[in-house]
């Protein structure tokens, strides 16, 4: 069992150059209970089911299980996803020690670009680039499984 450990933050200025990695991501969820959720995703051409589990106070670690999965059974799994759909471009930049996954929204989460970095612990020292803006770690709006309910269109 794996603990998530991620600060996140909204994108101020010009990344994509930086970007060693562009994917395209669509992610569903069968479960978006307050504390769990069971996330159905297609990345590139690879399909994951994950598990999350609750945050803590802070909203930068929780329980995480991640398995990938044929493609074609991630692709039958969104037929029992609960409405909405999250579509997404994901830029991925090395800064530093650290990789900085920058998520670019389409459809109804048109116009957010949120960057996230993974930590060995929460008091872990990173490079902050210039391009980072407002830290939104541990706002519940910013949570994927948020997004699906009340899109960014709707704020």
């Amino acid at each position: 069992m794996a603990t998530e450990i991620e600060r996140k933050f909204l994108v101020k200025g010009p990344y994509k150059d930086l970007a060693c990695k562009h994917l395209y991501i669509k992610q569903g969820y069968i479960s978006s209970q307050p504390g769990r959720s069971v996330r159905i995703r297609i990345k590139g051409d690879k399909g994951y089911l994950t598990i999350k589990g609750k945050t803590n106070e802070s909203g930068t670690s929780r329980f995480e299980w991640e398995k990938e999965i044929p493609l074609d059974e991630a692709k039958e799994l969104f037929r029992l996803c609960e409405p909405g759909i999250i579509e997404k471009i994901r830029h991925e930049i090395e800064v530093g020690n650290h990789l900085f996954e920058v998520d670019e929204f389409f459809g109804d989460n048109l116009g957010l670009t949120v960057a996230e970095i993974e930590l060995s612990n929460e008091k872990e020292n990173f490079i902050k680039p210039e391009w980072i803006g407002e830290e939104v770690t541990g706002d519940p709006r910013y949570y994927n499984m948020s997004l699906i309910k009340k899109p960014f269109n709707k704020w």
